[in-house]
């Protein structure tokens, strides 16, 4: 998703976020960009959501030391079916303004199935500077998940189809593949 989102703040610069058909020679990967499924957004307010350290049905284990916001963490498989609304999870709360669905985010973030755990996409994989791009720009999951967090906060989103690619297979993302991400906020302008 690194790929995927850098390709997306420039393509916004350029007028277009990259995925679901938009690329860059520098990279395929999909992007949470807006797509034929942005249209079908079922329901914006996430299924379940809890406080850092509390287990949610549908969220995923995350590697590593998912409280350390310094370092990348990603989503291991999922277990049992997936969730079929949106599915948010806090790590670690951030503090400051909120993040809404119109303002422009700065985030690392890693993207992985939730079938399987097979990483996609990575911002971590370029180092750890974050990337930015406008919340209505991307898939309505992606920016529902992202809207509410504070900078500094880490949170888990779990998208179902309906609201990222839909049954449209995008790059390394099958159809009908429910997405998980790992988010850290960095800032809101």
């Amino acid at each position: 998703m690194r790929r995927s989102l850098a390709i997306a703040a420039a393509a916004t610069a350029l007028g277009a976020l990259a995925g679901c058909g938009s690329s860059t020679p520098a990279a395929s990967a999909p992007s949470p960009e807006a797509s034929p499924a942005a249209s079908a957004a079922p329901d914006a307010t996430p299924d379940a959501a809890a406080s850092p350290g509390s287990a949610v049905p549908g969220v995923p284990p995350l590697t590593g030391n998912p409280t350390d916001v310094t370092k990348a963490s990603q989503a291991k498989a999922g277990a049992g079916q997936p969730p079929t609304k949106l599915v948010t999870q806090d790590v670690v709360v951030g503090k400051g303004t909120a993040a809404t669905l119109a303002d422009t985010v700065n985030v690392r973030y890693s993207g992985t199935l939730y079938s399987n755990g097979t990483l996609f996409d990575s911002s971590w994989s370029s180092g750890d500077a974050p990337v930015s791009f406008p919340l209505n720009g991307v898939v309505p999951g992606f920016a529902q998940g992202i809207a509410g967090m504070q900078p500094g906060g880490r949170r888990v989103i779990v998208i179902p189809p309906a609201l990222g690619y839909g049954e449209q297979t995008n790059g390394p993302i099958p159809g009908g593949s429910t997405l998980v991400f790992v988010v850290d906020l960095v800032g809101v302008s």
